[in-house]
């Protein structure tokens, strides 16, 4: 893990950059890491992932909620012919 007081990283700028691409480099303040410089490509790749998982989170919570209300789920076909989707 590669570490850059906010001070020394002001006259670094270039050189952060492009040691992020090989991996993520954290500012510190006072010892303590606040911020971190990553790869373009890596951000992405994290965004894309914590909303794949925030699906799957909501997916798995419409299920607890249909489990707890014993509620017995609409078939995608059903509520699409009662759209008229179909």
């Amino acid at each position: 893990m590669s570490q850059i007081a906010i001070t020394d990283a002001r006259s670094r700028l270039a050189s952060i950059i492009d040691d992020a691409r090989n991996e993520p480099v954290y500012l510190t303040r006072r010892d303590r890491p606040v911020a971190a410089v990553v790869d373009v490509v890596l951000l992405a790749q994290l965004l894309e992932d914590a909303e794949e998982l925030a699906d799957i989170r909501a997916v798995d919570q419409a299920w607890e909620e249909t489990e707890r209300l014993a509620e017995t789920p609409i078939p995608w076909d059903e509520v699409k012919r009662e759209l008229g989707l179909s």
